[in-house]
């Protein structure tokens, strides 16, 4: 699988199956991944990795924290989406909904998906990213974007699927309670890494882009 292979092969897989990832795939994972370009060399980028009863211990929490009540208090506060953004997101809400056969009008169904973001879809592992907090956040999120997708084109290579998703992160002090991160650092993302469940139904969903001519200007070409 060639690079441009691999761009077009990635997509969020939202269903694992239970079988674990040896932990020298991931390192192999990661080696490649950290070659990733960031500002001046900084490499922002502080990963931790979990599996096992901390990564079942992170699920429960979050799931309890959801359950209560509590708001979501993340480290890295987000916007809601307006205009076209908003369109696209629920363009895929909807599209991901019926590939799983939840009504719009089904709660405990629509709520009961919800909580399997936080449960980290079930992937046997999962990669959390965080930075110091010393850092400027701006360069910072850009590094660790590039970060992210480096992983997740270099997990295809091992046959596995990825998730990056902000849902493992919403409630920080959950986090640090079972990895020890420290309140300096600012958590931004997790990424749920394991083999793909083919058979289920949302890792049937495929999200469509813009075409180039709704987001690209060219300028100076005859």
């Amino acid at each position: 699988m060639n690079v441009i292979e691999a761009i077009q092969k990635r997509m969020s897989v939202r269903a694992f199956k239970p079988e674990p990832v040896d932990r020298k795939i991931l390192e192999k994972i990661l080696e490649v991944a950290t070659r990733a370009p960031s500002a001046d060399n900084s490499q922002p980028w502080e990963i931790t990795v979990v599996t096992g009863k901390v990564l079942d211990d992170l699920r429960q929490g979050n799931t309890e924290a959801l359950r209560s009540g509590q708001p979501p208090d993340p480290d890295m506060p987000r916007k809601p989406y307006e205009g076209v953004h908003r369109k696209r997101q629920i363009e895929l809400a909807i599209a991901l909904y019926q590939l799983l056969d939840i009504a719009r009008e089904d709660k405990a169904k629509r709520l009961a998906w919800t909580e399997q973001g936080f449960r980290y879809f079930g992937a046997p592992a999962a990669f959390i990213l965080a930075a110091d907090g010393s850092l400027d956040m701006i360069r910072a999120t850009s590094d660790i974007g590039g970060l992210a997708q480096t992983i997740c084109l270099a997990a295809l290579a091992h046959g596995l699927g990825t998730c990056i998703t902000s849902q493992g992160v919403l409630y920080p002090q959950v986090v640090r309670r079972f990895t020890g991160i420290p309140e300096t650092k600012r958590l931004f993302w997790s990424i749920c890494v394991g083999y793909p469940d083919w058979e289920h139904p949302a890792n049937k969903l495929h999200s469509k882009r813009e075409l180039l001519a709704n987001n690209t200007t060219w300028l100076g070409f005859e």
